[in-house]
């Protein structure tokens, strides 16, 4: 199967809707959504809509299970733009029933999902919700053996916004590294497909990926979206901190 995994898109509309459009050339048999797809931006009902209708599999993302719970460990910034999220919701658009069922939608999403030897997560084998694995986590060789201790062969994560491939090598390997193209050799790894509406890798495109196992290769996708556009809904809504706008611009 050829699948796109997107994960983070951060309530990022006009994002979300570039990379769709770039995945529809690119005959795509299947979309899986690894989580977040609210918080920070500007957009949450929209683009709820969007991945309720084009996304065969979505992952809870910890950003989703704070807007249905009492957020945990969130900083000041992430905290109120979840609250302004949460009446977002409860607003609309559309009637009570379109408004009841994106509630619906976002309570009833797993917290991974176990595809043959293939795992889908938001944040890591370990913890499929909450638990960060940075590039810098390859240096933590007893932790690496503990999350991949945990991987069959494949694991497809997100969380945080930083796209590339772990290795039981003790490599994370960037896009760049691969030239956006990776072999499927049947070695364990886990990946991080970065993040559609809010990268954090220093390039502001979007990012996500495709993974076609006929043929054995992974392939990152970067997409340019109105990133303008995006910003200025944040620098307009009094609970949105413009740094949620102004990172969009950077990419971090």
């Amino acid at each position: 199967m050829r699948q796109a995994l997107i994960s983070d898109i951060h309530s990022n509309l006009e994002a979300l809707t570039a990379v769709m459009a770039d995945i529809k050339t690119q005959a795509i048999e299947r979309i899986v959504c690894l989580g977040d797809i609210v918080g920070y931006g500007p957009n949450p009902a929209e683009c709820i809509d969007l991945v309720m209708n084009h996304c065969a599999l979505t992952i809870l993302g910890n950003h989703d299970q704070a807007a249905l719970f009492d957020p945990e460990g969130f900083n000041p910034v992430a905290l109120k733009a979840i609250y302004w999220t949460r009446d977002q919701l409860d607003r609309g658009p559309g009637p009570a029933a379109a408004i009841n069922a994106r509630w619906d939608f976002i309570s009833e999403l797993p917290r991974q999902k176990k595809e043959g030897s293939i795992l889908y997560v938001h944040g890591s084998p370990r913890d499929p919700t909450n638990e960060y694995v940075f590039p810098e986590t390859i240096y933590d060789q007893a932790r690496m053996q503990a999350l991949f201790n945990r991987v069959e062969q494949y694991c497809f994560q997100g969380h945080t916004h930083m796209p590339g491939i772990f290795t039981t090598d003790g490599e994370f390997i960037t896009p760049e590294d691969c030239d956006y193209v990776f072999p499927l050799s049947g070695e364990k790894i886990m990946v991080n497909v970065g993040s559609v509406g809010q990268p954090r890798d220093e390039d502001p495109r979007s990012c996500y990926v495709i993974v076609d196992l006929k043929k054995e290769i992974l392939e990152f996708r970067r997409v340019e979206y109105d990133v303008d556009t995006t910003a200025q809904k944040i620098y307009e809504t009094e609970d949105l901190d413009n740094m949620l706008g102004d990172r969009l611009r950077s990419g971090r």
